[in-house]
């Protein structure tokens, strides 16, 4: 027999103690305030007076130093992308190398020829001084974890670049193309590409980072095409590759904007 009473009465309790429990969520909340303190840590001065730390992170410090300072090449000049108006030897030293090493890549994961590389100017952070080139020297003129991406650009969108070129006036890093144009960089005559006159509707393959690809610097021209390859493959690394392939940097003064 079921007890109908003794559930009602449950049932009773229940209500109470779920009224009891909203009403007591519903109460103002007391806050305390609690006083924050920093102190400024400085791991130089610990070391210098805690040998034990010191002794600890010796090993892991000289093993990086070891790595950074390990000589890959010998560069005979100082490069410096504040050399020169239209190009740099240090920018064609870069875009060169970009277009030298990613090419193969492509080739062999896409059956496509890359046609030229463009870099900013901006992204190179340090001249590369005359003297033994190190993986240091890789991390300061690329600061940065930009990797090489491909773009494909139609003959009409790679004239939309050299226009963004001629506009900047900025020695932004080339390989692989030269722009003509008349005496005041007003007017675009012709472009080549690999010594051909580009086709409007020919597809070009673009040698450039992810910051530019994703319209860094203003170069919408790169965002807004939907022709994208990722190769996974950092800047940074690629520089170092580059540098214990040549042993000794060659000096690249090619014109990429000329007058006629």
């Amino acid at each position: 027999m079921i007890k109908v009473k003794k559930l009602k009465l449950c049932l009773h309790y229940f209500v109470i103690l779920l009224t009891l429990a909203m009403f007591l969520s519903c109460s103002p909340r007391t806050y305390k305030k609690i006083n924050t303190e920093s102190t400024l840590f400085n791991i130089k001065d610990s070391l210098a007076t805690n040998n034990k730390l010191e002794v600890f992170i010796a090993p892991y410090r000289n093993h990086i130093t070891k790595d950074l300072d390990s000589v890959l090449a010998y560069n005979t000049i100082t490069q410096d992308k504040s050399k020169g108006r239209w190009e740099s030897n240090i920018g064609n030293l870069l875009a060169s190398a970009t277009l030298t090493l990613s090419a193969p890549i492509f080739k062999s994961r896409e059956n496509k020829q890359i046609d030229f590389c463009m870099l900013n100017h901006g992204g190179i952070r340090s001249i590369i001084p005359a003297g033994n080139i190190t993986t240091r020297t890789a991390f300061e003129i690329m600061p940065f974890e930009n990797s090489v991406i491909i773009i494909g650009l139609t003959g009409l969108e790679v004239k939309e670049l050299a226009l963004y070129l001629l506009n900047e006036k900025k020695a932004h890093p080339l390989a692989g193309i030269t722009i003509f144009t008349n005496p005041d960089f007003t007017e675009i005559k012709r472009i080549e590409i690999n010594n051909v006159e580009i086709i409007d509707k020919q597809i070009y393959y673009v040698a450039t980072s992810d910051y530019l690809a994703t319209g860094g610097d203003r170069m919408t021209f790169f965002k807004n095409s939907t022709i994208k390859y990722d190769l996974d493959y950092k800047l940074r690394n690629l520089f170092i590759d580059y540098f214990k392939l040549v042993i000794e940097i060659p000096n690249i003064t090619t014109k990429h904007i000329i007058t006629e």
